[in-house]
Protein backbone atom coordinates (compact mmCIF):
# COMPACT_ATOMS: atom_id res chain seq x y z
CA UNK A 1 0.00 0.00 0.00
CA UNK A 2 3.10 2.44 1.00
CA UNK A 3 4.59 1.47 -2.59
CA UNK A 4 1.38 2.06 -4.41
CA UNK A 5 0.45 5.91 -2.63
CA UNK A 6 4.11 6.97 -2.20
CA UNK A 7 6.32 5.87 -5.10
CA UNK A 8 4.27 7.75 -7.63
CA UNK A 9 5.42 10.92 -5.58
CA UNK A 10 9.05 10.01 -5.59
CA UNK A 11 9.34 13.12 -8.56
CA UNK A 12 8.07 15.67 -5.71
CA UNK A 13 9.64 14.16 -2.33
CA UNK A 14 12.66 12.61 -2.77
CA UNK A 15 12.66 10.75 0.69
CA UNK A 16 9.34 8.49 -1.23
CA UNK A 17 11.70 7.13 -3.92
CA UNK A 18 13.36 4.87 -1.08
CA UNK A 19 9.78 3.02 -1.87
CA UNK A 20 10.75 2.11 -5.21
CA UNK A 21 13.39 -0.01 -3.52
CA UNK A 22 13.01 -3.65 -2.88
CA UNK A 23 15.39 -4.05 -0.32
CA UNK A 24 14.19 -0.81 1.67
CA UNK A 25 10.65 -2.29 1.55
CA UNK A 26 11.92 -5.85 2.22
CA UNK A 27 13.77 -4.70 5.35
CA UNK A 28 10.41 -2.30 6.11
CA UNK A 29 8.56 -5.75 6.43
CA UNK A 30 10.59 -7.42 8.46
CA UNK A 31 10.87 -4.96 10.97
CA UNK A 32 7.20 -4.20 10.67
CA UNK A 33 5.74 -7.18 11.02
CA UNK A 34 8.55 -8.16 14.14
CA UNK A 35 6.74 -4.88 16.15
CA UNK A 36 3.29 -5.91 15.05
CA UNK A 37 4.27 -9.62 16.81
CA UNK A 38 5.66 -7.84 19.87
CA UNK A 39 2.92 -5.87 20.50
CA UNK A 40 -0.24 -7.62 20.16
CA UNK A 41 1.74 -10.74 21.38
CA UNK A 42 0.82 -10.58 25.06
CA UNK A 43 -2.48 -9.79 24.45
CA UNK A 44 -3.11 -12.92 21.58
CA UNK A 45 -1.57 -15.00 24.35
CA UNK A 46 -4.19 -13.98 26.81
CA UNK A 47 -7.14 -14.66 24.59
CA UNK A 48 -5.63 -18.06 24.21
CA UNK A 49 -5.22 -18.39 27.65
CA UNK A 50 -8.80 -17.50 28.28
CA UNK A 51 -10.48 -19.58 25.91
CA UNK A 52 -8.19 -22.86 26.45
CA UNK A 53 -7.97 -23.50 29.78
CA UNK A 54 -5.96 -26.84 29.85
CA UNK A 55 -4.02 -25.27 26.48
CA UNK A 56 -3.18 -27.89 24.14
CA UNK A 57 -4.16 -31.43 24.19
CA UNK A 58 -0.94 -33.52 24.74
CA UNK A 59 -0.59 -37.01 23.43
CA UNK A 60 -0.25 -39.76 25.78
CA UNK A 61 1.80 -41.68 23.61
CA UNK A 62 4.39 -39.18 23.27
CA UNK A 63 7.66 -38.24 25.13
CA UNK A 64 6.59 -38.72 28.87
CA UNK A 65 7.98 -35.47 29.77
CA UNK A 66 5.80 -33.03 27.24
CA UNK A 67 2.95 -34.35 30.15
CA UNK A 68 4.52 -32.08 32.74
CA UNK A 69 6.35 -29.44 30.54
CA UNK A 70 4.04 -28.98 27.65
CA UNK A 71 0.48 -29.27 29.22
CA UNK A 72 -1.83 -26.00 29.71
CA UNK A 73 0.30 -23.75 26.97
CA UNK A 74 -2.31 -22.16 24.75
CA UNK A 75 -1.62 -23.33 20.80
CA UNK A 76 -3.17 -21.56 18.23
CA UNK A 77 -0.44 -18.90 17.97
CA UNK A 78 -0.04 -19.15 14.69
CA UNK A 79 -2.81 -16.30 14.36
CA UNK A 80 -0.17 -13.89 15.66
CA UNK A 81 2.39 -14.51 12.63
CA UNK A 82 -0.25 -14.55 10.23
CA UNK A 83 -1.71 -11.10 11.41
CA UNK A 84 2.27 -9.76 11.70
CA UNK A 85 2.31 -11.04 8.41
CA UNK A 86 -0.63 -10.16 6.46
CA UNK A 87 -1.10 -6.88 7.83
CA UNK A 88 2.68 -6.20 7.48
CA UNK A 89 2.81 -7.86 3.48
CA UNK A 90 -0.61 -5.32 3.04
CA UNK A 91 1.47 -2.37 4.02
CA UNK A 92 4.97 -2.90 2.23
CA UNK A 93 4.19 -4.50 -0.83
CA UNK A 94 3.29 -3.28 -4.34
CA UNK A 95 -0.35 -4.41 -4.15
CA UNK A 96 -0.98 -4.24 -8.13
CA UNK A 97 1.12 -7.25 -8.12
CA UNK A 98 -0.99 -10.94 -8.83
CA UNK A 99 1.66 -12.58 -6.90
CA UNK A 100 1.42 -10.81 -3.66
CA UNK A 101 -2.44 -12.17 -3.92
CA UNK A 102 -1.82 -15.61 -4.86
CA UNK A 103 0.68 -15.82 -1.88
CA UNK A 104 -1.68 -14.27 0.67
CA UNK A 105 -4.82 -16.01 -0.19
CA UNK A 106 -2.28 -19.45 -0.16
CA UNK A 107 -1.27 -18.52 3.66
CA UNK A 108 -4.33 -17.31 4.95
CA UNK A 109 -6.34 -20.02 3.51
CA UNK A 110 -4.37 -22.83 4.79
CA UNK A 111 -3.91 -20.91 7.84
CA UNK A 112 -7.66 -21.30 8.24
CA UNK A 113 -7.39 -24.72 7.60
CA UNK A 114 -5.50 -24.91 10.49
CA UNK A 115 -7.52 -22.59 12.88
CA UNK A 116 -10.27 -25.50 12.18
CA UNK A 117 -7.73 -28.25 13.06
CA UNK A 118 -6.96 -27.08 16.39
CA UNK A 119 -10.10 -25.50 17.09
CA UNK A 120 -12.09 -29.31 16.74
CA UNK A 121 -9.03 -30.65 18.80
CA UNK A 122 -9.37 -28.09 21.83
CA UNK A 123 -13.23 -28.67 21.63
CA UNK A 124 -13.11 -32.27 21.77
CA UNK A 125 -10.20 -32.28 23.87
CA UNK A 126 -8.07 -34.63 21.98
CA UNK A 127 -5.02 -34.42 19.80
CA UNK A 128 -6.88 -35.45 16.53
CA UNK A 129 -8.59 -32.44 14.84
CA UNK A 130 -9.91 -31.94 11.89
CA UNK A 131 -10.03 -35.70 9.82
CA UNK A 132 -6.92 -36.35 7.75
CA UNK A 133 -8.84 -36.71 4.59
CA UNK A 134 -10.81 -33.69 4.80
CA UNK A 135 -7.90 -31.73 5.39
CA UNK A 136 -5.72 -32.89 2.49
CA UNK A 137 -8.58 -31.98 0.45
CA UNK A 138 -9.05 -28.31 1.54
CA UNK A 139 -5.03 -28.12 1.30
CA UNK A 140 -5.79 -29.57 -2.37
CA UNK A 141 -8.26 -27.17 -3.37
CA UNK A 142 -6.58 -24.10 -2.48
CA UNK A 143 -3.38 -25.14 -4.16
CA UNK A 144 -5.26 -26.25 -6.83
CA UNK A 145 -6.19 -23.01 -7.41
CA UNK A 146 -3.07 -21.27 -6.42
CA UNK A 147 -1.29 -23.53 -8.66
CA UNK A 148 -3.83 -22.05 -11.62
CA UNK A 149 -3.16 -18.74 -11.05
CA UNK A 150 0.32 -18.74 -10.97
CA UNK A 151 0.32 -20.26 -13.82
CA UNK A 152 -2.07 -17.85 -15.87
CA UNK A 153 0.13 -14.78 -14.34
CA UNK A 154 3.41 -16.19 -15.71
CA UNK A 155 4.75 -15.71 -19.15
CA UNK A 156 3.72 -18.13 -21.57
CA UNK A 157 7.23 -19.68 -22.33
CA UNK A 158 7.39 -19.90 -17.81
CA UNK A 159 3.71 -21.16 -17.19
CA UNK A 160 3.78 -24.63 -17.03
CA UNK A 161 7.90 -25.27 -16.61
CA UNK A 162 10.13 -26.45 -14.03
CA UNK A 163 13.55 -25.85 -13.52
CA UNK A 164 16.43 -27.98 -12.63
CA UNK A 165 18.55 -26.75 -9.59
CA UNK A 166 22.74 -27.46 -10.77
CA UNK A 167 21.96 -26.98 -14.33
CA UNK A 168 22.35 -23.94 -16.64
CA UNK A 169 19.46 -23.38 -18.63
CA UNK A 170 17.39 -26.51 -18.87
CA UNK A 171 13.80 -26.10 -18.21
CA UNK A 172 11.54 -29.00 -18.15
CA UNK A 173 8.15 -28.27 -19.67
CA UNK A 174 5.38 -30.50 -17.69
CA UNK A 175 2.38 -29.08 -19.60
CA UNK A 176 -0.77 -29.15 -17.47
CA UNK A 177 1.33 -31.72 -14.76
CA UNK A 178 3.08 -28.57 -13.67
CA UNK A 179 -0.78 -27.99 -11.59
CA UNK A 180 -0.13 -31.20 -9.94
CA UNK A 181 3.52 -30.70 -9.33
CA UNK A 182 2.68 -27.18 -7.90
CA UNK A 183 -0.31 -28.65 -5.62
CA UNK A 184 1.99 -31.05 -4.32
CA UNK A 185 4.69 -28.82 -2.94
CA UNK A 186 2.25 -26.32 -1.21
CA UNK A 187 0.48 -29.32 0.11
CA UNK A 188 3.48 -31.11 0.94
CA UNK A 189 5.37 -28.17 2.48
CA UNK A 190 2.58 -27.47 4.37
CA UNK A 191 2.58 -30.84 6.35
CA UNK A 192 6.38 -31.27 6.48
CA UNK A 193 6.28 -27.96 8.28
CA UNK A 194 3.57 -29.39 10.57
CA UNK A 195 5.50 -32.04 11.30
CA UNK A 196 8.71 -30.75 12.49
CA UNK A 197 6.67 -28.62 14.67
CA UNK A 198 6.90 -30.40 18.35
CA UNK A 199 9.31 -28.90 20.06
CA UNK A 200 9.92 -25.33 21.42
CA UNK A 201 11.21 -23.16 18.80
CA UNK A 202 12.01 -26.18 16.31
CA UNK A 203 9.74 -25.14 13.14
CA UNK A 204 10.06 -21.62 13.64
CA UNK A 205 13.46 -20.80 13.06
CA UNK A 206 14.00 -23.60 10.56
CA UNK A 207 10.95 -20.96 8.78
CA UNK A 208 12.62 -18.27 9.01
CA UNK A 209 15.46 -19.93 7.50
CA UNK A 210 14.10 -20.24 4.43
CA UNK A 211 11.94 -17.41 4.10
CA UNK A 212 15.29 -15.79 3.94
CA UNK A 213 16.89 -17.61 1.32
CA UNK A 214 13.82 -17.30 -0.75
CA UNK A 215 14.01 -13.50 0.31
CA UNK A 216 17.51 -13.89 -1.80
CA UNK A 217 16.11 -15.85 -4.42
CA UNK A 218 12.68 -14.15 -5.10
CA UNK A 219 14.81 -10.53 -5.58
CA UNK A 220 17.57 -12.16 -7.67
CA UNK A 221 14.83 -14.21 -9.99
CA UNK A 222 12.97 -11.12 -9.95
CA UNK A 223 16.17 -8.85 -11.36
CA UNK A 224 16.63 -9.69 -14.97
CA UNK A 225 20.17 -8.36 -14.62
CA UNK A 226 21.16 -10.80 -11.53
CA UNK A 227 19.05 -13.70 -13.12
CA UNK A 228 21.15 -12.67 -16.50
CA UNK A 229 24.49 -12.67 -14.70
CA UNK A 230 23.82 -15.87 -12.61
CA UNK A 231 22.34 -17.50 -15.52
CA UNK A 232 18.49 -18.80 -13.81
CA UNK A 233 15.63 -18.40 -14.94
CA UNK A 234 14.39 -14.69 -14.93
CA UNK A 235 10.26 -14.48 -13.81
CA UNK A 236 8.92 -11.17 -14.07
CA UNK A 237 7.07 -9.45 -10.49
CA UNK A 238 8.78 -12.09 -8.14
CA UNK A 239 10.83 -9.68 -6.87
CA UNK A 240 7.62 -8.42 -4.81
CA UNK A 241 7.48 -11.70 -2.79
CA UNK A 242 10.96 -11.30 -0.70
CA UNK A 243 8.68 -7.93 0.78
CA UNK A 244 6.60 -11.08 1.45
CA UNK A 245 9.31 -13.36 2.92
CA UNK A 246 10.00 -10.60 5.15
CA UNK A 247 7.26 -10.13 6.78
CA UNK A 248 7.23 -13.22 7.28
CA UNK A 249 10.49 -13.55 8.84
CA UNK A 250 9.70 -10.29 10.83
CA UNK A 251 6.12 -12.16 12.06
CA UNK A 252 8.58 -15.40 13.02
CA UNK A 253 10.77 -13.80 14.93
CA UNK A 254 8.37 -11.93 16.85
CA UNK A 255 6.61 -15.32 17.46
CA UNK A 256 9.41 -16.74 18.60
CA UNK A 257 10.26 -14.45 21.15
CA UNK A 258 7.13 -16.42 22.57
CA UNK A 259 7.61 -19.55 22.09
CA UNK A 260 11.46 -20.05 22.64
CA UNK A 261 11.37 -22.36 25.50
CA UNK A 262 9.50 -22.90 28.15
CA UNK A 263 6.92 -21.50 25.19
CA UNK A 264 4.34 -19.42 26.53
CA UNK A 265 2.43 -20.49 23.53
CA UNK A 266 2.65 -22.95 20.51
CA UNK A 267 1.68 -22.15 16.57
CA UNK A 268 0.16 -25.22 16.24
CA UNK A 269 -1.55 -26.09 12.89
CA UNK A 270 -3.08 -22.23 12.18
CA UNK A 271 0.91 -21.66 12.08
CA UNK A 272 2.53 -24.50 10.52
CA UNK A 273 -0.02 -25.19 7.79
CA UNK A 274 0.24 -21.50 6.90
CA UNK A 275 4.03 -21.19 6.90
CA UNK A 276 4.74 -24.15 5.34
CA UNK A 277 2.27 -23.22 2.32
CA UNK A 278 3.95 -19.99 2.17
CA UNK A 279 6.73 -21.89 1.69
CA UNK A 280 5.55 -23.95 -1.13
CA UNK A 281 3.93 -21.52 -2.82
CA UNK A 282 6.79 -18.98 -3.32
CA UNK A 283 9.24 -21.62 -4.21
CA UNK A 284 6.30 -22.35 -7.28
CA UNK A 285 6.40 -18.94 -8.10
CA UNK A 286 10.08 -18.77 -8.14
CA UNK A 287 10.31 -21.45 -10.11
CA UNK A 288 12.19 -23.25 -7.54
CA UNK A 289 10.39 -26.00 -6.32
CA UNK A 290 13.49 -28.42 -6.28
CA UNK A 291 15.61 -25.94 -4.52
CA UNK A 292 13.02 -25.85 -1.35
CA UNK A 293 13.46 -29.48 -0.78
CA UNK A 294 16.92 -28.74 -0.40
CA UNK A 295 17.00 -25.53 1.61
CA UNK A 296 13.92 -27.03 3.33
CA UNK A 297 15.64 -30.45 4.18
CA UNK A 298 15.44 -30.58 7.51
CA UNK A 299 11.32 -29.95 6.62
CA UNK A 300 11.85 -33.52 4.41
CA UNK A 301 14.20 -35.07 6.65
CA UNK A 302 10.90 -35.19 9.21
CA UNK A 303 8.79 -36.38 6.64
CA UNK A 304 10.80 -38.86 5.41
CA UNK A 305 11.32 -40.37 8.72
CA UNK A 306 7.16 -40.87 9.24
CA UNK A 307 7.14 -42.44 6.13
CA UNK A 308 9.77 -44.47 6.38
CA UNK A 309 8.51 -45.44 9.99
CA UNK A 310 5.09 -46.43 8.84
CA UNK A 311 6.24 -48.44 5.88
CA UNK A 312 8.35 -50.31 8.20
CA UNK A 313 6.02 -50.92 10.55
CA UNK A 314 2.85 -52.06 8.44
CA UNK A 315 5.23 -54.38 6.23
CA UNK A 316 7.48 -55.85 9.11
CA UNK A 317 5.66 -55.23 12.56
CA UNK A 318 9.21 -53.39 13.79
CA UNK A 319 9.68 -49.57 13.84
CA UNK A 320 13.02 -48.33 12.56
CA UNK A 321 12.95 -44.76 15.09
CA UNK A 322 11.20 -45.06 18.76
CA UNK A 323 9.17 -42.36 17.59
CA UNK A 324 8.33 -40.47 14.86
CA UNK A 325 8.67 -37.73 13.73
CA UNK A 326 12.65 -38.20 14.10
CA UNK A 327 12.33 -35.58 16.79
CA UNK A 328 10.89 -37.51 19.02
CA UNK A 329 13.12 -40.01 18.68
CA UNK A 330 15.96 -38.61 19.95
CA UNK A 331 13.87 -37.39 22.90
CA UNK A 332 13.42 -41.03 23.40
CA UNK A 333 16.75 -41.74 22.98
CA UNK A 334 17.47 -39.10 26.35
CA UNK A 335 18.84 -36.40 24.48
CA UNK A 336 17.67 -32.70 26.14
CA UNK A 337 15.10 -30.48 24.07
CA UNK A 338 17.66 -27.48 23.68
CA UNK A 339 19.75 -30.06 22.67
CA UNK A 340 17.59 -31.26 19.61
CA UNK A 341 16.48 -27.81 18.72
CA UNK A 342 19.59 -26.32 18.44
CA UNK A 343 21.13 -29.43 16.52
CA UNK A 344 18.49 -29.04 14.02
CA UNK A 345 18.64 -25.40 13.51
CA UNK A 346 22.31 -26.19 12.67
CA UNK A 347 21.41 -28.41 10.45
CA UNK A 348 18.63 -26.56 8.72
CA UNK A 349 21.57 -23.17 8.35
CA UNK A 350 23.58 -26.47 6.42
CA UNK A 351 21.07 -27.30 3.98
CA UNK A 352 20.32 -23.84 3.51
CA UNK A 353 23.83 -22.88 2.11
CA UNK A 354 23.83 -25.82 -0.07
CA UNK A 355 20.30 -24.85 -2.32
CA UNK A 356 22.01 -21.28 -1.74
CA UNK A 357 24.70 -23.22 -3.58
CA UNK A 358 22.54 -23.78 -6.49
CA UNK A 359 22.59 -20.32 -8.04
CA UNK A 360 26.18 -20.14 -8.62
CA UNK A 361 27.00 -23.68 -9.31
CA UNK A 362 25.45 -24.52 -12.48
Amino acid sequence: MLYNLLAPLADEFTLFNLFRYLTFRTGGALLTALFIAFVLGPSVIRWLKARQRDGQPIREDGPEGHLLTKKGTPTMGGVLILLALSISTLLWADLSNLYVWVILFVTVAFGLLGFADDYLKLTRRNHKGLPGRYKLLGQFVVAFIAAVAIMMIARPELETHLAIPFVKGVLLDLGLFFIVVGMFVMVGASNAVNLTDGLDGLAIVPVMIVASCFAFIAYLVGNTVFADYLQIQYVPGTGELAVFCGALVGGGLGFLWYNAPPAMVFMGDTGSLSCGGALGGVAVITKHELVLAIIGGLFVLETVSVIVQVVSYKLTGHRVFRMAPLHHHFEKKGWAEPTIVIRFWIIAVVLALIGLSSLKLR
